[in-house]
């Protein structure tokens, strides 16, 4: 009887998934989005400009702002991920705005660079150098990117069955070293400067150059906001965030271009070594991603989160492994769960699909699940006893 009820219930629920109904375990889904679409809610309460109707949360805008420049100063000490999974969403992701923004920002950053390196060679401030190569390495984080959407979009074959979401990874790593190369000319470059001051020339140049660089962070900040908060990607919106206090960094060469100014020729290799300091935070952050994504990390949030969904799925009476893994910036997972042992095959197999929708929905960046329907096994029987030896 109880084997015919549970039937009954997913198939029931399975009726009203396809006729729009609501059943009764719907609490754990978001019909309105796709498969594999960004977390909406995350957005929401991130950045509060918006709740789970979508209607604006002016409270949580205050709040925001309250925030904002605590944020910023934490920032400073622990700079953002370069990880590009952290940085893709599926708004932006599908989105030809939001890859424009991508785009343009990487242009505007490249281009104040330049004029920075310009202003380097004729003044020879190491300072305006550290800035010049944090302002890079910023503009670099649109390779992975650039990879992610080109290579990834490669459909899966008998030789890579996974695609090839990978090559982002391997972006990364190109992205870490050069990273690695640019704190080791900044800090070689402060040092030996300390140990043999020279005078700067040019501070007026070296300033405005110090200027455009906070200015040209400052644009590409105001613009992915806006974009972002248009096409409702979380990513691009912290993305911009980032970047707005990147630009504190150069205001940082300021300082540098006055205590040259009063005669105190260590006040620029000083502050070149202070944001050598910051490119090895980023550094730091970035080889610590890259490894975690080549050892198959995940947050444990999501685990928790994926537990929590399929245990609320009508018919799963247990969760056995559950094990998520990044290829590329998308999610995959493979999990356990237990069912009536009692049950038909049918019925089995219909909560391991409801398993599955439940978790492409509540999953952010989740594209694709394999639930196993273990029977819930009794006292002294193991349905795997074969399989011992081999594990």
């Amino acid at each position: 009887m109880k084997a015919a009820k549970l039937e009954r219930q997913v198939l029931s629920g399975m009726l009203a998934r396809m006729t729009g109904a609501q059943p009764e375990h719907s609490g754990h889904e978001r019909p309105d989005h796709e498969h594999g679409h960004g977390d909406e809610r995350g957005y929401a309460d991130e950045h509060g400009q918006r709740d789970q109707d979508g209607h604006g949360d002016e409270q949580g805008h205050l709040h925001v702002q309250a925030q904002g420049l605590a944020a910023r100063l934490r920032h400073l000490v622990r700079p953002h991920s370069h990880d590009a999974a952290e940085h893709v969403d599926a708004a932006m992701e599908t989105s030809s705005e939001g890859l424009r923004a991508l785009w343009v920002s990487l242009a505007v950053l490249a281009a104040t660079a330049a004029l920075q390196a310009a202003v380097v060679v004729v003044s020879g401030s190491v300072a305006l150098l550290g800035d010049t190569l944090h302002n890079a390495v910023d503009a670099l984080t649109a390779v992975p990117l650039a990879v992610a959407f080109i290579v990834g979009r490669r459909p899966p074959n008998r030789r890579y069955t996974y695609g090839y979401g990978r090559a982002e990874d391997l972006a990364g790593i190109v992205i870490v070293m050069l990273i690695a190369a640019s704190s080791v000319l900044a800090a070689t470059e402060a040092a030996t400067r300390l140990a043999h001051p020279r005078p700067v020339t040019n501070l007026w140049a070296v300033a405005a150059a110090a200027l455009a660089g906070f200015a040209g962070n400052e644009l590409v900040a105001r613009y992915r906001i806006r974009v972002g908060r248009r096409i409702g990607s979380a990513a691009l919106v912290a993305d911009g965030l980032h970047a707005r206090t990147d630009g504190f960094t150069s205001l940082a060469v300021l300082l540098g271009v006055g205590g040259v100014a009063l005669g105190w020729l260590w006040a620029d290799p000083v502050v070149g070594l202070i944001i050598t300091v910051a490119i090895l935070g980023v550094l730091y952050q970035a080889a610590r991603e890259i490894y975690r994504r080549l050892m198959d990390a995940v947050d444990p949030g999501l685990v928790d989160r994926a537990e929590a969904t399929l245990r609320g799925t009508v018919g799963v009476l247990d969760v056995g492994h559950v094990r998520l893994r990044w290829i590329g910036h998308q999610l995959r997972a493979e999990c356990e769960v237990m069912v009536d042992a009692r049950a038909s095959a049918i019925a089995a197999h219909h909560v391991a699909v409801n398993a599955e929708h439940n978790l492409l929905h509540e999953l952010p960046r989740l594209t694709a699940a394999l639930v196993h329907a273990d029977p819930q096994a009794g006292e002294g029987t193991d349905y795997h006893a074969d399989l011992a030896r081999h594990r």
